[in-house]
This record gives C-alpha cells, structure tokens and sequence, in this order.
C-alpha cells in the first residue's frame, strides 16, 4: 500500500490508479475451483477482481473458501467394482462423502 493514501476515498484511489496505468475490473462470478493434484480449492461466493498492471494480469479472489480431497481414476474403478455401480454413480457417490469406504457403503 501506498503511505499515506489508507484514508483516501475510493473513487480518488481508483483514478490514481489509473494515473499510474493501473486497471481493475470486477468480474461476475458464481464460484472459483483452483484444481491441485491432490484435490480442490473451492471459493463459494467469491469477490473476483481482475487487476491489469503493465500489460500483466493478475485476480484477487476472496469468498467462502473450502478444500476437497482429489480422486483418481483408481478410486473410482475401485469403488464400481465393489458396488456394481457405474462410473458417474461411484463419482458421485465419492464427491458426496469425500470417502471412499464411505462411498461404497453408500452405494451397496
């Protein structure tokens, strides 16, 4: 942050920006899904500011933020042979509980 500019009024602190080659837009949106290897960052009613600053963009992203356990092919295979079950079923079943023991239980 720039010292001196904490009290600054928004409109003022937008058009400095801009001065200073600065663009930021508000982007409409439902949720934000950051995909790992090894599962998911989900941001529920996320805030999304696109920030464009010498040619480079960057998003600030605020909101309800949960993780989710990621799955592989193996897990789902797994859980379709046990139960029977397809494969949209055994994924279902798994984002669901986010177990898979759980998953097959649920599915028997």
């Amino acid at each position: 942050m720039i010292p001196g500019l904490g009290g600054m009024n928004p409109k003022k602190m937008q058009g400095l920006m801009k001065q200073m080659g600065i663009n930021q837009d508000e982007i409409e949106a439902d949720r934000v899904v950051i995909e790992k290897g090894d599962g998911n960052i989900v941001i529920e009613n996320p805030k999304v500011m696109k920030i464009t600053m010498q040619g480079q963009e960057s998003f600030q992203v605020t909101g309800d933020i949960k993780e989710e356990e990621g799955f592989n092919e193996g897990d789902v295979k797994m859980i379709m042979e046990k139960t029977g079950k397809s494969e949209d079923e055994a994924k279902k079943a798994l984002e669901e509980t986010s177990d898979i023991a759980e998953a097959i239980v649920k599915l028997s």
